[in-house]
């Protein structure tokens, strides 16, 4: 299986200027996700931030929130019970004339939702893993982005994706997600995303 950029929505987890120097090879995972969130908005992919009790590790990193829809604050770990899955899945406008057409006829402006949700962020163990099994649960499609999450130790870091993978989501890589939403070549970001990647 793999991403496509129509179904797919970017959640960046807890980039925060207090806590980002304190994670291992910080520098590469902050790169990384400035990749993806620039790819992201270049292709129409939603970016979504979470940002955990700000006034004490700092806010979201202000380079990766010029990308992004909107930031959530939490004091949960896991950013779904404060209104991440509501972000992600908004639910069908029923409201009008629709509901005097029969079944069968009724249309909504929604568009498809988008169940692919790629995720990256810090730190790996605590906030990302939490929200990501908690979208596993509410049965959406979690592409984990290895090389664009941290931890303040790398032991903990791997510990979060054996048991991330264990638990259904999808491992990759910044590379495989950009090429997988270009899809080819001829595709017209393409050199765009081959400056990012260089």
């Amino acid at each position: 299986m793999l991403l496509n950029h129509d179904n797919s929505q970017l959640v960046l987890v807890d980039y925060q200027t207090k806590l980002m120097p304190a994670i291992a090879d910080h520098e590469q995972v902050l790169k990384n996700a400035r990749i993806l969130a620039s790819m992201a908005k270049k292709m129409h992919v939603p970016v979504f931030a979470t940002e955990h009790v700000p006034e004490k590790i700092g806010a979201f990193s202000p380079e990766l929130a010029l990308f992004c829809k909107g930031t959530l604050r939490k004091s949960h770990f896991s950013a779904c019970p404060e209104g991440l899955i509501d972000l992600l899945t908004p639910k069908a406008n029923t409201a009008g004339n629709a509901r005097s057409l029969p079944k069968h006829l009724q249309k909504n402006n929604q568009p498809e939702p988008r169940t692919s949700i790629v995720i990256a962020g810090v730190e790996a163990h605590v906030c990302l893993l939490q929200t990501a099994l908690d979208l596993l649960d509410h049965e959406l499609e979690v592409w984990v982005v290895t090389d664009a999450c941290g931890s303040r130790h790398e032991k903990n870091r791997d510990a979060a994706f054996d048991r991330l993978a264990g638990n259904g989501a999808e491992l990759v890589t910044t590379e495989m997600v950009v090429f997988e939403w270009l899809e080819s070549a001829d595709n017209e970001h393409f050199k765009y995303a081959l400056d990012l990647i260089k």
